[in-house]
C-alpha cells in the first residue's frame, strides 16, 4: 500500500511547494537583514589547508589523510547484504549494491536508488565508512536495492568525467546478471540519487543522458537531490550571511568548483550553476519527461538560497517537484546525525511510496 493516494499526494507536493515558498521568502529577509552587515565580511579561510589538500605543478592533488572504509559485508544475518562489483575496470569504477534480506528471502522486488556520494568531487568513495553505514540504513529503512556508485574524482578527472561515470552505471546497471539487480529491482521505480556533490552529478547526469535521447536515462522515474551542491558567480543571501559556516565556508566552496570545473570556465557554467544560460530549457525537458524531482536542504546551509531558487524554477517550468527544507542544520548533517539521517529516509520512502 502506498502511504498516500495519488490525489493525498498532490496535495503534499503542493503543500510543499508552498512551504519551499515559505521558506524562500523567510530566507530573503534574513539576507536582506544580514546582507550589509556581511557583504564585507571576508572569508578568514585557507582554503587548501582547510580542504587538507596539497597542490601538485602537474594539476593533481595530494590527499595526506584517507578518511576511514568499510567493507561489503554478505553475512546473512544482517538485515542489508552488501557487495561490490566492478562497473568499469580501465576507469576504476564499480558499485556497491545493497540488498535488504527480506527481498532476498521473499524473493520480492524493491525500487532502485543509484546513489552518488558527497565529498566535492574530489574526496571519498563508496567504501567510506560514512556513506557505507548512510546507505545500508536507507536501503533497510526506505526497502529499496541501493547501487552506491564509486566515480572518478576531481582534480584529476575533472567535470564532465564523474557525470559520464554516472550515465554508464546506469547502463551497466540495466545490463548486469548479477542476481540482485537481474530478480530483485523493480526497473519500472528507479531514482538517481545523490548527496552534496553527488546531488549535482545525479542532476546533471540525468540531464545528459535524457538529451542524448539515452532511454535507459529517459525511463527513470525521478531525481532525489540531498543538498545538491551548486554555485554561481553572483552570491547569494545565504553565502552571504554563512560565509565563514565551518562546514562549507564560501572560500572552500570556491576553492572545490575551481578544481572541478573544466579549466577556463567561471561558477555560472551549466556543471556549477542550474538557473543560467540553457537552465531553463533543460528543466523543460524533465516536465517532458514526467520525472518527478526531489530536494532537500537545511537553513544553516550556506547553499540553501540556491536550492530553494531551483525549486521555485521548477515549479515555475511545470516540473513535478517537492522542495523538503529543514530550519538549521547544516550541510552533510545527514552524513554525521543519525537521527537527521534517519528523518531523511523517512522522507525518501515517503516520496517513493507516494509515488506508487
Amino acid at each position: 500500500m502506498p502511504l498516500f493516494s495519488f490525489s493525498h499526494y498532490k496535495f503534499f507536493w503542493r503543500s510543499s511547494i508552498a512551504f519551499a515558498f515559505f521558506l524562500t521568502l523567510l530566507f530573503i529577509a534574513n539576507s536582506l537583514t544580514l546582507q550589509t552587515q556581511s557583504t564585507s565580511t571576508p572569508c578568514n579561510k585557507d582554503p587548501y589547508k582547510q580542504l587538507n589538500l596539497i597542490l601538485n605543478q602537474n594539476g593533481t592533488v595530494t590527499r595526506p589523510n584517507k578518511p576511514p572504509e568499510s567493507p561489503p559485508a554478505a553475512d546473512p544475518t544482517l538485515l542489508v547484504l552488501s557487495k561490490d562489483l566492478p562497473i568499469n575496470q580501465s576507469k576504476g569504477t564499480w558499485a556497491r549494491v545493497y540488498l535488504p534480506r527480506a527481498a532476498r528471502d521473499h524473493r520480492s522486488k524493491l525500487p532502485l536508488l543509484v546513489f552518488f556520494h558527497g565529498g566535492g568531487f574530489i574526496f571519498l568513495s563508496a567504501a567510506s565508512t560514512i556513506f557505507h553505514e548512510f546507505c545500508f540504513n536507507m536501503a533497510n529503512d526506505v526497502a529499496a536495492v541501493v547501487a552506491s556508485v564509486e566515480y572518478r574524482l576531481t582534480p584529476e578527472h575533472r567535470l564532465p568525467a564523474a557525470y559520464d561515470d554516472a550515465v554508464e552505471a546506469l547502463h551497466w546497471i540495466k545490463a548486469n546478471q548479477d542476481d540482485w539487480l537481474r530478480n530483485l529491482v523493480d526497473y519500472s521505480n528507479v531514482f538517481l540519487m545523490g548527496s552534496s556533490a553527488g546531488g549535482n552529478i545525479a542532476y546533471n547526469a540525468g540531464l545528459r543522458g535524457a538529451a542524448a535521447d539515452d532511454d535507459e536515462i529517459r525511463k527513470i522515474k525521478g531525481l532525489i537531490l540531498v543538498q545538491p551542491f551548486f554555485s554561481g558567480v553572483r552570491r547569494t543571501g545565504s553565502e552571504r550571511r554563512l560565509v565563514n559556516e565551518p562546514h562549507l565556508a564560501l572560500c572552500v566552496n570556491d576553492a572545490i568548483w575551481e578544481l572541478s570545473l573544466p579549466v577556463g570556465v567561471d561558477r555560472d557554467h551549466e556543471y556549477c550553476n542550474p538557473t543560467v544560460g540553457k537552465g531553463g530549457a533543460r528543466l523543460e525537458m524533465i516536465e517532458r519527461l514526467g520525472w518527478w524531482v526531489l530536494v532537500t536542504g537545511s537553513g544553516g546551509d550556506p547553499l540553501v538560497d540556491r536550492q530553494v531558487e531551483l525549486v521555485k524554477l521548477m515549479e515555475k517550468k511545470g516540473v513535478r517537484v517537492v522542495g523538503h527544507f529543514t530550519p538549521g542544520d547544516y550541510h552533510g548533517i545527514q552524513d554525521t546525525d543519525p537521527l537527521k539521517a534517519k528523518e531523511l529516509y523517512g522522507v525518501i520512502k515517503t516520496f517513493i511510496s507516494a509515488l506508487n
